[in-house]
């Protein structure tokens, strides 16, 4: 079992108020047709997280950019040869652009897009976390900062964190996991690695209701369940697939069920449709004892991405990402440290097996 944290559940970080933007045909029109232009002058590709508006997806295809989880964005972003990265998405996303791509101009159509994860591990209260135990190896998640990155020695994405935590549970090591404690369960129990876990959670997937998921299931009951592995507990235990923002669009894509309940934040349903036009994708419940709404399964940080920001940084250059060279080189190291064992477990160098 996981050890016992040394400090209480971090406190419940505070989200934004919800503000998506809304356009009329002409206004994205008009929008669209002035950023694929200026994106032009400026020698710019933009990249796109699956959770941004159909709108952002959209153009970022339109114009030969990408749409994808964090890390294949920065990816994308790195051996694309456009001078200009333009990352819609969090702030964390737009840092690992940078890391990945110093010499590249990295813009972001808001800053102020945080994350509650990123927000909930504040870079010296990790620090103290890793220095109070130096016989472990400390592994965060994707969502967190680049001050964050430099001190930890792996950084891991959903789709690649177990794996990652079993090779190293089987070369004999202890580690630290920041930030997602549900995330950070779930590894440790499909791993069995000793794991002490930092105590923060996402926003939107902490408020999946495992009860009221049953009733739908029953409701809707051809429907395959898909769980984002950042969800509860409970949740995760009624999953058919527990995976990470590419592991479920291609279930949609692949399985044969006609309707999929979805945990995790409903922006990736316009890639899902578009993955499989026909079925039918229904949102995961948040309502339950103290919710406020049946289903809120959407980050309101990503809600500040839009087409007007987007045109608006373009014209006046702001919203640029600056990482200190220090901190960057350091960050580089444990986001390597993942591509690296990526790479040579592709090539069979690495064999987990079960």
């Amino acid at each position: 079992m996981s050890l016992a944290f040394p400090v209480p559940v971090r406190p419940v970080i505070q989200p934004p108020p919800m503000v998506e933007e809304v356009l009329d045909d002409d206004e994205r029109a008009t929008l669209k047709a002035r950023i694929k232009t200026l994106m032009k002058q400026q020698d710019a590709v933009l990249v796109a997280h699956y959770y941004t508006s159909a709108d952002l997806q959209d153009l970022a295809e339109e114009t030969g950019g990408c749409v994808s989880d964090s890390l294949e964005m920065a990816r994308f972003g790195h051996a694309h040869p456009a001078k200009t990265l333009i990352v819609a998405g969090v702030k964390f996303m737009g840092e690992t652009a940078k890391i990945l791509n110093p010499e590249k101009r990295v813009l972001m159509p808001d800053l102020a897009a945080e994350c509650s994860l990123d927000l909930a591990c504040p870079a010296d209260e990790f620090a103290a976390f890793c220095d109070t135990h130096p016989d472990r190896i400390s592994v965060v998640y994707a969502n967190t900062s680049a001050a964050v990155k430099a001190r930890a020695d792996w950084v891991v994405t959903s789709g690649i964190a177990a794996r990652i935590v079993k090779y190293l549970h089987r070369q004999g090591h202890k580690l630290l996991w920041a930030p997602d404690r549900h995330l950070g369960d779930y590894v440790q129990r499909i791993t069995g690695a000793d794991m002490i876990l930092w105590q923060g959670s996402c926003v939107v997937h902490e408020a999946f209701k495992a009860e009221a998921l049953k009733k739908l299931r029953a409701e809707h009951p051809n429907a395959a369940v898909l769980v984002h592995p950042e969800s509860p507990e409970a949740v995760i235990a009624l999953a058919d697939v527990v995976g990470s923002t590419t592991q479920l669009i291609e279930a949609v894509r692949t399985l044969p069920n006609p309707e999929f309940i979805v945990a995790t934040d409903n922006g990736i349903f316009h890639k899902m449709h578009a993955a499989a036009p026909g079925k039918r994708l229904l949102e995961a419940p948040t309502a339950g004892e103290g919710a406020t709404c049946v289903s809120c399964a959407h980050c309101p940080w990503m809600a500040m991405n839009g087409l007007r920001k987007l045109a608006a940084v373009l014209e006046n250059g702001g919203n640029e990402i600056h990482i200190e060279e220090s901190i960057r080189v350091k960050a580089a190291v444990s986001i390597q440290r993942m591509l690296d064992f990526a790479a040579a477990e592709k090539a069979g160098q690495i064999q987990l097996g079960d």
